[in-house]
């Protein structure tokens, strides 16, 4: 189970990494639904998700650091609810980005789970 959480936080870090970077040299314009942040919470959001891949990380390294992991995908998960709930009050009817954003919450909540509740062993 630990590999298996390894590899997955591996990934969700990769896969933030890649979201801070599309952040920087993207507005929140780029995507209808989330036009209603402002460019502020925008880079904001930029900048607590590459905490967050700091957070998914840095417990590879710093084994008394292990809750950090669950916390950073916990916040990634509550990013991701965020943006769908976004998404169905601006009204626009494709939901295929609503559905992204499920399955990364629901691998976020998987992490976060596995490292709180089912606690590995290292």
């Amino acid at each position: 189970m630990n590999i298996l959480l390894w590899i997955l936080q591996v990934l969700l870090a990769f896969h933030t990494l890649t979201g801070v970077f599309w952040k920087f040299s993207n507005s929140e314009q780029a995507v209808p639904s989330l036009a209603a942040f402002p460019h502020a919470l925008w880079l904001t959001l930029a900048v607590l998700e590459f905490l967050c891949v700091v957070g998914l990380i840095l417990p590879l390294f710093l084994k008394n650091k292990a809750k950090w992991a669950a916390y950073a995908a916990l916040f990634i998960a509550a990013e991701m609810l965020l943006f769908c709930v976004m998404h169905l009050f601006s009204g626009i009817t494709d939901n295929s980005p609503m559905l992204y954003w499920l399955v990364v919450a629901a691998f976020s909540l998987f992490i976060a789970y596995g490292r709180l509740v089912l606690k590995p062993v290292k």
